[in-house]
């Protein structure tokens, strides 16, 4: 039987480049998440709105929502290209920017500490399961770092197996951030540790 062709890919991580995204950049957000807003019309609002409203944006509506956040300047994550195409990304920005985050009683804070939050992972099919993750953290922590950030949080998904589906992915898996130099700083949840890196 014939390898996929995502099996067959090596990724020479000299193509790898980050890059945060700006308005400069936002077509290729775009070109990322496709039609379908990454995940069902997500376009990485999720844990920035109520449920309620989320579920009312969904599509068009938190399209437009992420571009006035873009456009305002803020930078809400980090672009990952591999010969200069968008191949992955990662939002990131200070905790409190995260309602559903801060409302969840799993994930609620462990300390008083300011802290950066990784709220999502997104890898384009074929770039899965090659490394990427690990590469697009560690230029998450620098970028942070030029911030002015001392702690990254990240609440992980354990896989129920070999095969965990890219829609319970989506904040990552902890050995990902295992391998970036991540570490489990809290646990309420079997299955959801919440782990930092210190900067």
């Amino acid at each position: 039987m014939p390898k996929k062709i995502a099996d067959l890919l090596v990724v020479d991580r000299e193509k790898l480049t980050f890059h945060p995204l700006t308005m400069e950049r936002w077509k290729d957000l775009e070109i990322l998440f496709g039609e379908r807003g990454a995940c069902g019309g997500c376009w990485c609002m999720s844990w920035r709105l109520k449920k309620s409203q989320f579920v009312k944006q969904k599509g068009d509506a938190n399209k437009s929502a992420m571009k006035k956040i873009v456009n305002s300047s803020e930078v809400p994550g980090i672009l990952a290209y591999y010969d200069n195409k968008p191949i992955a990304w990662c939002s990131v920005a200070p905790r409190e920017t995260f309602i559903r985050l801060e409302n969840s009683k799993i994930l609620s804070r462990i300390d008083d500490k300011p802290v950066w939050s990784v709220s999502c992972i997104f890898i384009v099919k074929e770039f899965r399961r090659k490394g990427i993750s690990k590469e697009l953290l560690k230029a998450v922590i620098e970028f942070c770092k030029s911030k002015g950030a001392k702690i990254v949080e990240a609440y992980p998904q354990e896989p129920y197996g070999p095969n965990i589906p890219a829609a319970f992915a989506w904040t990552g898996i902890p050995s990902s951030f295992e391998k970036a130099g991540f570490e489990v700083a809290g646990r309420r949840s079997k299955m959801r540790p919440i782990m930092r890196y210190y900067i």
